[in-house]
């Protein structure tokens, strides 16, 4: 068994043992969680082919089961399942237990603001770095999205994100090279902007951000349409 396959199956398999928990009652909202992720994993999994045959970024086959879909290792098509199933999660658990426990519309708005003009001037001065552009494009579009769609979600979001970061910065800081020999995956520094948080680029927290409010918005989205039905 591979060390990427153990970090994705312990990183879901927590979380969905719990979502039997009798207070959370998670597997309710599986109706709609499932199609979510399944929509936004094919969307990033596109650009995942195209920059892997790019070179932007790569994996070290030591640490894979050598079981390759569409170019890809099959552990990598798997992160996009299991981290935002373990992300969702601990953003509804949070929610469920301290519903009152986010910033005030004022404060949503000014950060969003903030982060979509961050985002802008990142792209506008960074086209030549491919990873670069294309996450901060990303995170442009899904805040905007969020304001035009549902802005209660990353009112909420943006408490939830900080308890996020906690295990996404142990499992992509193993991912990246933190605490064994070499790299699990690997970038190209010339198509990024070549700041890392220990081994992790900086790049990967607009990426989390970005996956992680993307299944929101769409999870949320679900629940109207099957509300009207």
């Amino acid at each position: 068994m591979s060390l990427y396959f153990i970090l994705i199956t312990v990183s879901a398999g927590i979380p969905v043992l719990m979502s039997f928990d009798k207070r959370l009652r998670f597997y309710k909202k599986w109706k709609f969680v499932f199609p979510a992720i399944t929509i936004v994993a094919m969307g990033y999994l596109i650009f995942d082919v195209i920059f892997t045959e790019e070179g932007v970024w790569g994996f070290n086959p030591d640490y894979l089961s050598g079981i390759f879909l569409m170019g890809l290792p099959l552990e990598e098509i798997l992160f996009f399942f299991a981290i935002p199933y373990a992300s969702i999660f601990l953003h509804y658990s949070f929610v469920e237990c301290f519903p009152t426990i986010k910033p005030n519309e004022k404060l949503t708005r000014a950060l969003t603001y903030i982060l979509m003009a961050i985002s802008f001037f990142l792209v506008v001065f960074n086209t030549g770095k491919i990873y670069t552009s294309y996450i901060f494009s990303k995170l442009f579009l899904v805040l905007l999205l969020s304001f035009l769609i549902n802005k209660e979600v990353i009112q909420q979001f943006y408490i939830t994100f900080l308890i996020i970061l906690i295990p996404f910065t142990l499992v992509n800081g193993i991912l990246t090279g933190n605490g064994i020999n070499g790299e699990i995956v690997w970038y190209n520094n010339f198509e990024n902007l070549g700041i890392r948080f220990f081994t992790i680029p900086v790049e990967d927290f607009g990426y989390a951000f970005s996956l992680v409010l993307f299944n929101l918005i769409l999870i949320e989205l679900l629940k109207k349409i099957y509300s009207k039905t």
